[in-house]
This record gives C-alpha cells, structure tokens and sequence, in this order.
C-alpha cells in the first residue's frame, strides 16, 4: 500500500497537497511468502508525464525529499508488514507521479511479485489558500 498525506493511492486517485507543504509519504509492504525477502532497497523518483511518451525526470527545482527517497530495508520476515515512511516536498504546482523501483541487494531472495505491481500515485501541488 502506498499512502500519500494520509490517502490510500491507487491507479484512481489524485491526491492534491499544497505547494511549500511537506507531504507524508508511507509505503507499507507486506509479505505473503514463505520465506524472508532481504535485503534491498526501494527507490521513489517523481516525475511528470507529458501524456505524449515523453517523462520528465529532471525535477530538483520542483520537489525536493525532506530526508531521502531510497529506504534501505534489511529483511521483511513471512507474513509480516514493513512500513517506510518519507516526505516531498512541492516547490512548483502541477501534477506529478512517483516511480517506485525496488533494487536487490541478494539476488538469491527474490521479492514478492506484487510488490512489482504497486499503484501509479498521481499527485497535484496546488498554491496554498
């Protein structure tokens, strides 16, 4: 599950935060295998979609991450949960998703396939009132 400001995220939902406003971001992971998966690193890059193919990346003068947007996670033990938590930070208004990608450390331990099939998040900065 991801949660952006507190708002379950999934392939539907906008989220709308204010611009200069640090945003919560929590990624909670559970896994349903047998065995534990570790270690890795999951990595959340925003970007903008142009809606013509084109993804823009280059965003530091944008948003910015209040701490760092790779969490480095030792294990996630059989039917247990993880929860990472961050927060972004909106410089500009517009509409920006995240990227989530997970790096493994040990190729032997393969990670749960649906932690490959995390929703889209789809936020909009707006000005504050």
């Amino acid at each position: 599950d991801i949660l952006v400001d507190g708002k379950l995220c999934d392939c539907d939902i906008v989220v709308d935060c204010k611009v200069g406003d640090p945003i919560p971001l929590e990624v909670k992971l559970t896994n349903w295998s047998k065995h534990s998966v570790g270690p890795f690193a999951l990595t959340v890059t925003p970007y903008q979609d142009y809606q013509n193919g084109v993804h823009n990346y280059e965003l530091q003068d944008a948003i910015t991450f209040v701490g760092s947007n790779t969490f480095y996670i030792d294990s996630v033990k059989p039917t247990k949960d993880s929860v990472y938590f961050g927060a972004l930070l909106f410089l500009y208004t517009g509409d920006f998703y995240l990227n989530i990608k997970f790096h493994e450390d040990n190729c032997s331990k393969e990670l749960p396939l649906s932690w490959f099939c995390l929703p889209s998040v789809h936020i909009r900065a707006v000005e504050p009132m």
